[in-house]
């Protein structure tokens, strides 16, 4: 029986994909090799939380004599941690799988490939081969860590993140090669577990705005993370039982002795296996090119997520699964991919939407920008955590918010009425005549936007 849709990956994409399908009326078939849920749900975004948050309690031990609590100390206990973090797992994704079922939509095990325009072949998990005729196909295979091209990146106790989402030890040292999200989580994660931890990278996070990658970057000095910033990492070598990472920085050889290596240099699309050639899509190594409706040059076939490049992020290829959808259906929506939320959760964690003050500067706008100290917030106070600050950044006479910049407390939930205000094109009235709640965290954000007309109630009437 010819399907209406063909997903191939069940991940975020996917399976988000998949739903909307069956929810338009069509007859839905998802072929996914793994677990549904893909990358995000089983090898990134929900485990690093699960892991992420066993870091929040010990830096909490560590200093909870600040609330007047004394206990007498703590273990860490690997297996116990990882129990949790794979029944987190194991919640969310039968959870979706029963979503699907509910929605009559067929699951297939197996590796998908495009035999042509209207059929996919599938490689079941059990060795077997089946043929899906279909009007329309949806490529969502996602992406899959890079490895640098540096001598030794296959030694023993040299691995990308999918080994150490799931390793029981607690290096001594870890050495990590890559100073973006990926790395700085695992940095956050594995310092609170007791690892000495060193990142080597060009820069601490680059897309993210400047005054609040410098804040991050002292924070994690404070907290005994070491950085080799503006070193690239040309080789990682044995000796005496050791690993010992070689960088370059600026012309100077620097080395790093470490006991185990995370890979760390970002990721890239899974292009492999699909049989793109043979039916004409067309790619290159950044990824499948579509168009602002994930249209490829093949005019049924769509591609959504980490395997067309760009902004890697689970709820980016969610969203991108529904309008590839609603454009198969004939649903025309105006779209706007730059105002995407993106997050960090490291200690304090950092979120932010809209231009960064570089990107502003680039593009010759003229702008305001306005600073609250997550310090001079009560809840924060309350709280025991004051790191931090929101940054806003607006445009015209009417002050039209155009970014926001969060680092400190639950900026990861802070930052969605910051993408609403970008995306609605809010200025500081409509900000101004929302009442905030007290005590909340949110009221930094209220007192950020004030800021930018020097209306701010908590913060030093500033000196003109």
């Amino acid at each position: 029986m010819e399907r209406d849709i063909v997903i191939i990956g069940g991940g975020p994409g996917g399976y988000v994909a998949a739903i909307k399908a069956a929810q338009l009326g069509n007859k839905v078939t998802l072929v996914e090799s793994d677990r549904i849920g893909g990358t995000c749900l089983n090898w990134g975004c929900i485990p690093t939380k699960a892991l992420y948050k066993n870091a929040e309690i010990i830096k909490t031990l560590k200093n909870i004599d600040q609330f007047g609590i004394s206990i007498e100390g703590f273990k860490i206990d690997m297996e116990k941690i990882h129990k949790r973090k794979d029944d987190v797992v194991g919640k969310l994704v039968n959870g979706i799988e029963q979503v699907l079922s509910s929605y009559d939509i067929e699951t297939i095990d197996g590796i998908g490939s495009l035999k042509d325009r209207n059929r996919v072949l599938v490689r079941l998990n059990n060795g077997e081969e089946r043929e899906i005729s279909t009007k329309n196909i949806i490529i969502a295979t996602g992406s899959k860590p890079s490895v640098p091209p540096i001598k030794g990146v296959d030694l023993d106790g040299v691995h990308t993140s999918d080994y150490f989402i799931n390793s029981r030890e607690i290096p001594k040292r870890l050495a990590i090669v890559g100073g973006g999200v990926i790395g700085l989580e695992f940095a956050n994660i594995y310092n609170e577990l007791g690892s000495t931890v060193t990142i080597l990278g060009s820069e601490i996070i680059k897309n993210v705005d400047k005054d609040i990658s410098k804040r991050m970057a002292s924070y994690l000095k404070r907290n005994k993370i070491k950085l080799a910033l503006k070193t690239r990492a040309k080789e990682i070598r044995k000796e005496d039982g050791e690993l010992i990472v070689v960088g370059d920085k600026k012309g100077k050889e620097i080395t790093t002795k470490a006991d185990s290596v995370l890979l760390a240099v970002g990721r890239k699309p899974v292009l492999e296996g699909l049989n793109l050639d043979n039916v004409g899509v067309e790619y290159d190594k950044y990824g499948i090119k579509v168009d602002d409706h994930f249209r490829t040059n093949i005019d049924n076939i769509y591609a959504i997520g980490d395997v067309i490049g760009g902004v890697m992020l689970a709820h980016v290829a969610s969203h991108e699964g529904i309008i590839a959808v609603e454009k198969i259906m004939g649903i025309e929506k105006d779209i706007d991919h730059d105002i995407v939320p993106a997050c960090i959760f490291v200690s304090p964690e950092i979120a932010q939407v809209g231009l960064t003050e570089e990107k502003a500067k680039e593009k010759g706008i003229d702008y305001k920008k306005s600073k609250f100290m997550i310090g001079a917030n009560g809840k924060a106070l309350a709280m025991g955590e004051t790191q931090g600050m929101v940054k806003v950044l607006s445009k015209g006479e009417d002050n039209t918010i155009i970014g926001v910049h969060i680092m400190g407390p639950h900026a990861s939930s802070l930052i969605h009425e910051g993408a609403l205000a970008v995306y609605n094109k809010l200025n500081v009235k409509d900000i101004e005549h929302t009442i905030h709640a007290h005590p909340t965290l949110s009221e930094s954000f209220f007192e950020g936007v004030l800021g930018l007309e020097d209306r701010a109630i908590h913060m030093a009437k500033p000196k003109k």
